[in-house]
């Protein structure tokens, strides 16, 4: 396999032995993305010539006997982030000249252990769609079949990823953007803990760049190999310098288990309120498959999972309660209206997407009261399992759809089509109480496209789904370069 596609561990041991520079590694990113990313539109904002002059400090920097994480390591960066000297745009097109002057936390962090980073990956308009379009930058394609969506919305990440562009990338993920881009195009990624680690710089512009806590939301990393994503987790995990980083150290417990026979996993194909596509349905067996013939104690059912129709209740409560803050007073209004003009008895996924949009704060207190006790249901759930593996999405990636409004989408399972946003139900399932969750690739649909699952996990118990991530790419494969 040649260089652009090795693991970023690989790279780090043949650049320590110097069998590869930096710059050399760096400029065969670069010819790769020159080649192949017409096509596929991954790379949004290319840094080539910073690029090369980071990739010669490396290897001056090796020269003199240093050895950081990532040094000399080639990778991207989603455009949600700031990087000093570059756009930072959401895909907004107002903002499409807005350039910050400061790095983001993890991009300083990246930085600081080595990293070339080789330019920014495209995002969907405000980071708010399954899919990676936008005026400012286009539509990123996915690299398995051009006629279909990488992904959102760190799907320029995953895509570039896929195609070889530069060995490991860091996104983010509210609505399942790390683990749904990585399902659709066939890589790995981590959405964290919440709060693992610091967002600072990952802001909607021209907002400055704080050190708040978000809600559901998170930072994490994306790679080509499951080793990879617990290499670049070290580098981002930490609380910020400015905040609690003033009193904390990090100290994540290790992995529960080292061998696969150890683990005690539940395994979940079925939402009661979307269908699981046939493709994705295989992809779960699979895995499930993998852990029963490596000797773990796998069960389909527990009395101790909490309850799946209201988790995705009140996640989508949640996550739509922020949509709407800086809507203009009228559309908000109209908004109001519409929600009260629902019949009581209307409990399905549209109408709790409307009514979260016009939550009172006395609403959103009691909906977080009811997350405190999802998670305390996870916590007991979690004394018995070590994991959960369950779908990320009910389909493999499914055609590009640009209807403007998004509620008028739809999404196709096996023939029959669901409201577009009812699939984030499977997202959410990890997002609302804020578990770790890696995506890992789990075979291919019988069209051929890449098919993906997720493993959920306790509460700041991020390796232990890591390590088992590692075991079943042992087990049943990973990722399969795109290009030859």
């Amino acid at each position: 396999m040649e260089w652009n596609f090795r693991s970023a561990e690989e790279l780090s041991a043949a650049l320590r032995a110097g069998d590869m520079t930096s710059v050399e590694l760096t400029d065969e990113a670069i010819a790769r993305i020159e080649r192949d990313d017409k096509v596929i539109n991954a790379i949004c904002v290319p840094d080539f010539d910073r690029a090369r002059a980071a990739a010669q400090r490396a290897d001056q920097a090796r020269a003199r006997g240093e050895d950081r994480p990532l040094l000399g390591i080639p990778v991207t960066v989603k455009e949600s982030y700031n990087i000093a000297g570059l756009p930072t745009t959401w895909g907004m097109p107002p903002q499409r000249n807005y350039v910050p002057a400061e790095d983001a936390v993890q991009v300083s962090r990246l930085k600081a252990a080595g990293a070339v980073v080789l330019g920014k990956t495209n995002v969907p308009l405000g980071l708010q769609d399954i899919q990676s379009f936008n005026e400012i930058y286009g539509t990123t394609n996915n690299p398995w079949d051009h006629d279909r969506t990488s992904g959102g919305s760190s799907g320029g990440s995953a895509a570039a990823l896929a195609c070889g562009f530069g060995a490991l990338s860091i996104g983010s993920d509210l609505a399942g953007s790390l683990r749904t881009p990585a399902h659709f195009c066939g890589i790995y990624a981590h959405k964290p803990t919440v709060g693992l680690a610091a967002t600072r710089g990952m802001v909607a512009p021209p907002a400055p760049a704080l050190p708040t806590d978000l809600d559901l939301a998170v930072v994490g990393p994306m790679a080509r190999t499951a080793r990879d994503l617990s290499l670049l987790l070290d580098v981002m995990a930490g609380p910020d310098p400015l905040t609690h980083g003033v009193a904390y150290d990090l100290s994540l417990p290790p992995a529960r288990h080292e061998r696969l026979a150890d683990f005690r996993v539940l395994v979940l194909d079925e939402h009661p309120l979307i269908p699981t596509g046939s493709a994705v349905r295989t992809g779960v067996n699979r895995v499930a498959d993998a852990l029963v013939d490596g000797g773990a104690r796998v069960e389909r059912h527990s009395p101790l999972l909490p309850d799946l129709t209201e988790a995705a209740t009140l996640y989508t409560q949640l996550l739509f309660s922020s949509t709407v803050a800086r809507f203009p007073v009228e559309s908000y209004e109209q908004l109001r209206t519409r929600a009260a003009a629902l019949n009581t008895d209307d409990q399905s996924l549209d109408a709790a997407r409307l009514r979260g949009m016009v939550f009172s704060h006395r609403d959103w207190i009691e909906a977080n009261t009811r997350r405190e006790l999802h998670r305390h249901g996870w916590r007991q759930l979690f004394a018995e399992f070590d994991a959960v593996v369950c779908p990320i999405t009910p389909t493999p990636a499914f055609p590009h759809d640009h209807n403007p409004d998004l509620l008028e989408r739809r999404i196709d399972i096996d023939g029959i089509t669901y409201p577009y946003f009812d699939q984030l139900v499977w997202a959410g399932l990890a997002t609302m109480p804020g578990l770790p969750a890696t995506a890992i690739p789990a075979g291919r649909s019988p069209a051929g496209l890449p098919v993906g699952v997720q493993l959920i996990g306790p509460m700041f118990e991020d390796r232990t789904v890591l390590r088992l991530a590692e075991l079943l790419e042992q087990k049943i494969g990973g990722f399969r370069p795109v290009f030859p």
